[in-house]
């Protein structure tokens, strides 16, 4: 599909579209691909789903910096509002699927795992940094908690929604 395609396809829609960007050859985009296909059937009167094979669509990729797949992107009125890369189970498709029907902020969760994961990486390069004198692990260890946590943040919230509004 090119970019002229596309943007028919995409201004021709009354509803909020899906696209997700997929290859055969990727893995992850075969074990994704059952998953958004029953989504894409459940919300079929509410979100229009369109898989784009990303070796026949180059320049759609291009258009939206599309590096890595499987990447999902949400478009409301033809704008991108959401976008996830790598594979994401059911509960966080929902999520964008769910958000984007009823006219939310797409926002997908971290699952409790990834959180934990990210605070005890962060805390223990944090530990290492602190005990060793390295204050670029130290650094690095703060970021990596701070990546569990951003999401809950007031203040991160608050600097990223003025971005958002601009």
């Amino acid at each position: 599909m090119n970019k002229i395609d596309f943007q028919q396809k995409i201004s021709q829609s009354d509803k909020p579209v899906i696209v997700d960007f997929w290859a055969g050859w990727c893995a992850p985009c075969m074990m994704t691909k059952p998953i958004l296909e029953k989504l894409a059937k459940e919300y079929d009167d509410r979100v229009q789903f369109m898989p784009i094979n990303a070796d026949d669509s180059r320049e759609v990729l291009e258009q939206f910096r599309v590096f890595g797949i499987p990447t999902v992107i949400t478009l409301r009125n033809g704008k991108e509002v959401g976008r996830v890369t790598g594979a994401q189970n059911e509960a966080n498709y929902r999520a964008m699927f769910d958000a984007l029907a009823e006219g939310r902020e797409v926002k997908v969760p971290l699952t409790p795992f990834d959180r934990m994961l990210r605070l005890g990486a962060g805390g223990l390069f944090m530990v290492i940094g602190i005990s060793t004198g390295s204050w670029l692990l130290g650094v690095i260890g703060a970021i990596l908690a701070f990546m569990g946590i951003y999401d809950r943040c007031p203040l991160w919230n608050a600097i990223t929604g003025m971005f958002k509004r601009k």
